[in-house]
C-alpha cells in the first residue's frame, strides 16, 4: 500500500515528540524545543502541571465516561463555575472547538426558527476567519483552501471584510439571524478586532434582534489575558464557543449561552456522546482551578507585555524580515514581509524553537500562560539566532 497508515492531511515535520518537560517539548531523538506553539493554544498549562495531571489521573481511577442518558454531577459542576465566571445562563459540553462552533451556528437557528422565524437562518461571517473543519464551519469560512475537494458549501453564510462595521450593517438582510465573529483572529494573522467594530455588532444585533456568537476556541482560557477576550471589549455575547486551552490538552469544548439565546436548544434538538463526560469536566475543573482568578489574568498581561515590548524592539534590526507586532496577552503575531512557514520551519529544525504559522504572513507566538522571564529570554535568544541565520525568500 502506497498511503500511510495516519491519513495523510498534515504535512508533518521531522520532529516527534514524545515526552513534554514544562514549557519543552522533547522528541524521540532527545531533541529538546521550546514550546511557544503550545499544542496550538491548548497547553495553557504547559506539559507537567501538577494538578491538570492529579485530576485527570485521579477521575480516570474513578470513572471517564457515563452516557448523557444519566445525570450529571460533575458537568453540573462545571457548568456552573462558566456560567459563574461568564455572561452565560447555561453550557453545553463538547469534544473540541469545530463541535461548540456548530452548536453556536445551531443555537443562533434555533433562537429564531423556534419562535416561527424560518426565514431567519443567515448568519454574517468575517473574511480570514477560522471556525474549524467541519462541513458547517468550513462554509461558515470564506477561505478557499477549506473548501477545495468538499463543495457544495452548505447555504445560509454571508462573508464580510473583518473589522468592517460598515460593511456588516449592509449585509444584514430579512433572512438574517446573527453574527459569527472571532475578537481575535487566530489563522487569520493575530488580529484583534476594533473596540467599535465588536461595540457595533453588539448594538446592530440589540438593534434587529439578532443573536451575536463569538468564536472564542483560540483566543479564550485566558489566552488574550482574561479569561474571555470579550471582557476586553466591555460587551458580551449571547452565545459563545470556546475549546482548546479549557481542557489545558485533555480534547474538550464548550459552547456558552444566555437564557434567551438557548430558547431554542430543548431536549431531542442537540446532543454528543463523549461530550461532557467525567474525565473531561475533571480537566476542565482543573484548568479553572489554575488560571479563573486575577492573579493569574494579571500576570499573563504582564508577560505578555514584557515579550511582546522585546519582540518590537528586536525586530528594528531585521526590516527586511519583520513589519510589525500585534494580539494581546501571550497571544502574538509576528507580521513577516513574506510567508512565514519557511522561517517557522527554520527555527524548528535549527534553533530548536517551535512557533504556529498564520494567514496574513504572521507567525504565531503562543506559550504556554505558565512561561517565566526564563522561557522569554529562551526564547529571544533562539529567535534572534534564528533571525540572524534565515535566508529570506528574495535573497535566496
Amino acid at each position: 500500500m502506497s498511503i500511510t497508515p495516519l491519513m495523510p492531511v498534515y504535512p508533518r515535520c521531522g520532529f516527534r515528540p514524545v515526552r513534554g518537560d514544562h514549557c519543552h517539548l522533547i522528541g524521540e531523538d532527545g531533541r529538546r524545543c521550546l514550546d511557544f506553539a503550545s499544542g496550538i493554544a491548548v497547553n495553557l498549562l504547559g506539559h507537567s502541571h501538577d494538578g491538570l495531571i492529579g485530576a485527570i489521573q485521579r477521575q480516570a481511577a474513578t470513572l471517564m465516561h457515563v452516557s448523557n442518558l444519566y445525570g450529571s454531577p460533575q458537568g453540573e459542576h462545571l457548568a456552573q463555575r462558566l456560567v459563574d465566571l461568564t455572561f452565560a445562563d447555561t453550557v453545553f459540553f463538547t469534544n473540541s472547538g469545530a463541535e461548540a462552533v456548530e452548536c453556536a451556528i445551531k443555537t443562533i437557528r434555533a433562537y429564531h426558527q423556534s419562535a416561527g422565524n424560518g426565514h431567519k437562518y443567515e448568519i454574517i461571517t468575517f473574511k480570514n476567519a477560522f471556525h474549524g473543519r467541519t462541513m458547517a464551519t468550513i462554509s461558515a469560512s470564506n477561505q478557499d483552501k477549506m473548501h477545495k475537494g468538499f463543495m457544495p458549501l452548505l447555504p445560509g453564510f454571508k462573508y464580510v471584510d473583518f473589522d468592517d462595521l460598515a460593511g456588516a450593517k449592509a449585509a444584514i438582510g430579512p433572512n438574517t439571524a446573527g453574527f459569527l465573529v472571532e475578537p481575535i483572529q487566530g489563522e487569520g494573522g493575530i488580529r484583534p478586532a476594533s473596540d467599535e467594530f465588536m461595540h457595533g455588532l453588539r448594538a446592530l444585533a440589540d438593534e434587529h434582534d439578532l443573536l451575536l456568537a463569538l468564536d472564542e476556541v483560540q483566543c479564550g482560557v485566558g489566552r488574550a489575558g482574561t479569561l474571555y477576550a470579550y471582557e476586553q471589549y466591555g460587551i458580551e455575547p449571547d452565545v459563545l464557543a470556546t475549546a482548546k486551552g479549557i481542557g489545558g490538552g485533555f480534547p474538550m469544548g464548550a459552547c456558552l449561552a444566555t437564557e434567551k439565546a438557548a430558547r431554542g436548544m430543548v431536549i431531542g434538538t442537540h446532543g454528543s456522546t463523549y461530550g461532557g463526560n467525567p474525565l473531561a469536566m475533571a480537566a476542565g475543573e482543573a484548568v479553572l482551578d489554575a488560571v479563573a482568578n486575577e492573579e493569574f489574568m494579571a500576570e499573563v498581561r504582564a508577560k505578555g507585555e514584557r515579550l511582546r515590548s522585546r519582540i518590537e524592539q528586536f525586530i528594528g534590526n531585521y526590516p527586511n524580515l519583520f513589519e510589525l507586532v500585534r494580539g494581546r496577552g501571550l497571544m502574538i503575531g509576528l507580521k513577516m514581509k513574506f510567508e512565514t512557514r519557511e522561517f517557522v520551519a527554520h527555527l524548528r529544525d535549527n534553533h530548536n524553537l517551535l512557533t504556529v504559522a498564520a494567514g496574513d504572513q504572521t507567525v504565531r507566538v503562543i506559550p504556554p500562560l505558565v512561561i517565566d522571564d526564563s522561557h522569554i529570554d529562551e526564547f529571544m535568544d533562539k529567535l534572534s539566532a534564528g533571525a540572524a541565520s534565515f535566508q529570506p525568500p528574495e535573497a535566496a
